[in-house]
């Protein structure tokens, strides 16, 4: 919940005069509001739009909500469902999110599913357990071919916003664990197909050491991405 339309749009007039990193998938998710316009000035380049969160109900008596066919009728493709702010602070779970998730799929957008564990159960030793527990309950219901379309996002709640971050080491470790889970839902080809982001902290002083693990494919970035000479170093940091 960052900058109004005019600040939004400055923004983005100032990534798209950055070079950015070529081969990059570059997804950008701005608030509701700004989509529209994003939407017209991102409309003869490459990068993609998503949505922060969606409503799992197509219309009716929900007032405040957004639709994904809303969504989708003002040129959004993904959209990020599950982040650890919504889990956090509205109460949302991975069966509710589950739901959200079925939505996108059936509209034809891409979800951005986040997981990750709270700083009592690292250190409880807990983390790997509730990694699972919300794939299980917010992607597994979904076949191979949906699975497919699907990116995750692994963000440890304890270094989102903090200026912590989790080590190289400690990051890798948890996306070869997803990555093993999906393979031992799925098969070993879907795990390897499907891209896991890395969210917690990151900017362009750690990005590169990041990026190189095997089993991380990018980043869902948050702060460092309100600046563009930042957003477009993180483009490059692969």
């Amino acid at each position: 919940m960052n900058l109004d339309l005019v600040e939004g749009e400055e923004l983005l007039t100032n990534i798209l005069d950055q070079e950015r990193g070529k081969d990059v998938v570059t997804i950008v998710a701005p608030p509701y509001i700004h989509l529209s316009s994003a939407k017209r000035m991102l409309s003869h380049t490459n990068i993609g739009l998503a949505a922060q969160n969606c409503h799992n109900q197509t219309s009716g008596a929900y007032t405040g909500e957004v639709s994904v066919k809303m969504l989708k009728s003002v040129g959004v493709e993904y959209v990020i469902l599950g982040h650890s702010e919504r889990r956090e602070y509205f109460k949302e779970d991975s069966l509710a999110i589950s739901f959200k998730v079925n939505h996108v799929i059936e509209n034809g957008l891409r979800p951005i599913y986040c997981c990750g564990e709270t700083l009592t159960e690292r250190k409880d030793g807990q983390h790997f357990e509730i990694i699972e527990k919300q794939l299980t309950e917010g992607l597994f219901q979904l076949n191979e071919i949906e699975l497919l379309n699907c990116i995750i996002a692994y963000e440890p709640v304890w270094a989102i916003g903090t200026g912590e971050t989790a080590s190289p080491e400690q990051a890798q470790e948890v996306h070869a664990f997803i990555r093993k889970t999906i393979a031992s839902q799925y098969n070993a080809i879907t795990a390897n197909s499907v891209s896991i982001l890395y969210g917690g902290s990151v900017k362009p002083s750690n990005a590169v050491e990041l990026f190189n693990c095997p089993d991380i494919d990018g980043g869902l970035i948050g702060g460092a991405a309100l600046q563009a000479e930042s957003f477009a170093t993180l483009t490059k940091s692969f």
